[in-house]
C-alpha cells in the first residue's frame, strides 16, 4: 500500500499492507440478507452535491513540535538526530508512560516546510516490558527526561532501515509531542514532528449500544483481518506479524455461543493470506506469495488445497470478490477476473490494470465493477465484455487512499459507499448512476485519525468494520445523510497492543442467519447479534 511514494510508506512501517477486506456480493451471496427497514424512510432520490475539500478541509498545520534536526545526515536516527534545545523537557515527567498512542505526524522538508500529513503508533512500556513503534518492537534510549524509539530491520542488501521517534514536550499531558525520523544505512531519509494522542474508548460510550456479543473465539496465528461464513463455519484468514505467520482457521459456527475450533491451515513460506470468499465448495483464499488458493470445501471442516493461480510467485494478491460466475482479485497492480462458473476450477478471463500502482479492493454487480485504486481514487469499469473492459469514470480527492467500498440502489439511483483509509479518511457517500459524473452526496466520520476497514450493505443499513472504532452500524435510509444507529466497541485499550495503527475490527459478514461475524486483530472471531 502506498500514500503518495515510499517514503509515506516507510514512514508507517510498511504496515498498510494489512489493510483490505472484501465486501458482499449480489443477492445470492450469503450475504445478502436483507432486513426490513425499522425507519420506513423513503428518499426521493433528491440531493444537494457536496463539494470534494479533501481529507483536511482546515489549514496545513504547524509543526506540531518544537524539535528539529541537527543536520540532514547525523545520527542515523539516534539521539545526535534531533535538536531538543527548544523542547521543555521538564513538563515530559508528566507525559504518559505507558499504553496505546496514536502519533499525528507532519512530514517536512529539509527546510521544514509542509509535504504531507500521516500518522504512526506508539505503545509505551514502563515496567520492563518492551515498547513498540509502528508495529515493530523498540529498543529505548534516554536523555534527560526525553525517551527515543527505534527500530531497526536488515534489508537483503545488508544495509539498514530505522525508524525513530523522539519526545520533546508534554504541553497537554500525558500526551506528548516530538520528532519522527527515517534513516537507512544511516542517512535521514525524512522527517516529522508529532503529536500523541492516548488511544482509549470514544468518550461517553459504553462497551456497545444495540448490538450484543455471542461469543468470542480465539484466533492462534498471525493476524486476523478476514472471515468468511458459509456451510455452518466460519474461515478467518490471517496474515503475517511481528514474528508470528498467518493462515487459516475453521470455526465449526453451529452452536453460535460456542464456536469450536476445527481445523488451522499453515504452509510454509507462504502465510500471508488476507482475504477470503467462497462459492459453492470452493474456497478461495489470498496470498500474497501464491495468488488465488483455491480450497475444496466438500468437506466444510476439512479444506483441501487444489491448486494457486496463476502459476506465479510474490504475485500480491490481496483481496477478493466473487459475483455471480464471477471471481475478481487483485493481482499486482490490476484486477484479474475469473469464470468460476466450475468452481474448483477459475479461469482467467484478463486484467483491468490502467494504473502503476495496487489496487486495494472492489465490489461487483452484473456489468460493473468498483474498483477502491488506493492513490488512484474510486474507478467504474463496464465488464460486460471481459475481452474489452472499459473505464466508465473515476472520483479522486487531496491526499487520497480509497480502499473499501459497497454499492446499491436507492430511489432509482446508484449509490456507492466509499470508505478511504488512513488519517482524515471517512466514509463518502457517491452518485454513481452516471460514472462520467460521480457526485458526492454525503459523508460521516467519526476520530479523523481512526479510519475504515471494511463495510458492507445490507438493505438500508451499512455495517462497518471501523478498526479501533469497533462495529459500527449505519442508517443510510437517506444516504445523504448516514446515521449511527449501534455500534460495538471490539477494541479493548486492556488487551495486548503492539503499536499496530490498523488494530481492530476488520473483517465483517452477515450471512443471512441472524448474526453479525466480525474479526478483531487482537480478540479473534467475534460473534454478534442486533438487539
Amino acid at each position: 500500500m502506498n500514500w503518495n511514494g515510499l517514503t509515506r510508506a516507510a514512514l508507517l512501517g510498511s504496515l498498510l499492507s494489512l489493510a483490505g477486506c472484501p465486501k458482499p456480493g449480489n443477492t445470492d451471496s450469503p450475504d445478502a440478507s436483507t432486513p426490513e427497514d425499522s425507519t420506513g424512510y423513503e428518499w426521493d432520490g433528491g440531493y444537494v452535491p457536496l463539494e470534494e475539500a479533501g481529507n483536511w478541509p482546515d489549514p496545513v498545520p504547524e509543526r506540531y513540535s518544537p524539535c528539529g534536526f541537527a543536520t540532514s545526515n547525523a545520527g542515523g536516527c539516534d539521539f545526535d538526530t534531533f535538536d531538543l534545545s527548544a523542547c521543555d523537557q521538564n513538563s515530559l515527567a508528566n507525559a504518559g508512560t505507558d499504553g496505546p498512542y496514536v502519533l499525528s505526524t507532519r512530514q517536512e522538508d529539509a527546510n521544514g516546510a509542509f509535504l504531507y500529513r500521516t500518522v504512526g503508533a506508539l505503545a509505551l512500556s514502563n515496567d520492563g516490558g518492551t515498547s513498540y513503534l509502528d508495529g515493530r518492537a523498540a529498543t529505548e534510549s534516554r536523555q534527560g527526561n526525553a525517551r527515543l524509539f527505534s527500530t531497526v530491520t536488515t534489508l537483503a542488501d545488508g544495509g539498514t532501515r530505522k525508524f525513530a521517534a523522539v519526545t520533546c514536550e508534554a504541553p497537554q499531558a500525558p500526551g506528548f509531542t516530538g520528532c519522527y525520523a527515517f534513516c537507512r544505512n544511516g542517512r535521514l531519509l525524512s522527517r516529522a514532528t508529532f503529536k500523541s494522542e492516548r488511544l482509549t474508548r470514544r468518550a461517553g460510550e459504553a462497551e456497545a449500544s444495540g448490538l450484543e456479543l455471542v461469543s468470542e473465539s480465539h484466533v492462534d496465528i498471525g493476524m486476523p483481518a478476514d472471515v468468511y461464513v458459509t456451510q455452518g463455519h466460519a474461515y478467518v484468514v490471517s496474515v503475517n506479524h511481528v514474528t508470528r505467520t498467518g493462515g487459516l482457521t475453521v470455526f465449526d459456527v453451529s452452536n453460535k455461543a460456542a464456536p469450536v475450533k476445527v481445523k488451522t491451515v499453515e504452509m510454509a513460506g507462504d502465510s500471508y493470506w488476507n482475504g477470503v470468499w467462497a462459492k459453492g465448495n470452493a474456497l478461495y483464499v489470498a496470498s500474497n506469495d501464491k495468488g488465488v488458493l483455491v480450497f475444496d470445501i466438500s468437506s466444510p471442516a476439512n479444506p483441501q488445497l487444489v491448486k494457486s493461480l496463476p502459476a506465479s510467485t510474490r504475485i500480491n494478491t490481496h483481496t477478493l470478490f466473487v459475483d455471480g460466475n464471477r471471481l475478481y482479485a487483485t493481482l499486482a497492480t490490476g484486477v484479474a477476473l475469473f469464470d468460476i462458473t466450475s468452481p474448483l476450477n477459475p479461469l482467467e478471463l484478463n486484467r483491468y490494470a490502467p494504473y502503476d500502482t495496487l489496487p486495494h479492493d472492489m465490489f461487483a454487480v452484473g456489468d460493473r465493477l468498483y474498483v477502491n485504486y488506493s492513490d488512484q481514487g474510486y474507478v467504474v469499469v463496464d465488464v460486460s465484455n471481459p475481452n474489452d473492459l472499459q473505464t466508465l469514470g473515476r472520483y479522486d480527492y487531496p491526499d487520497q487512499y480509497s480502499h473499501a467500498s459497497a454499492v446499491g440502489t436507492f430511489a432509482g439511483r446508484t449509490i456507492a459507499f466509499m470508505g478511504g483509509e488512513g488519517p482524515g479518511e471517512h466514509l463518502r457517500v457517491l452518485d454513481v448512476t452516471d460514472p462520467a459524473n460521480i457526485v458526492k452526496i454525503g459523508e460521516f466520520q467519526l476520530r479523523p485519525n481512526l479510519s475504515i476497514h471494511n463495510m458492507l450493505l445490507v438493505g438500508k443499513k451499512l455495517y462497518v468494520a471501523w478498526y479501533q472504532e469497533g462495529v459500527r452500524v449505519l442508517d443510510v435510509s437517506n444516504p445523504t445523510k448516514p446515521t449511527e444507529v449501534a455500534y460495538f466497541n471490539t477494541w479493548r485499550e486492556s488487551d495486548p497492543h503492539e503499536a499496530d495503527y490498523f488494530e481492530g475490527a476488520m473483517g465483517i459478514r452477515l450471512p443471512g442467519d441472524g448474526f453479525i461475524y466480525t474479526v478483531d486483530t487482537v480478540r479473534g472471531l467475534l460473534i454478534l447479534r442486533e438487539k
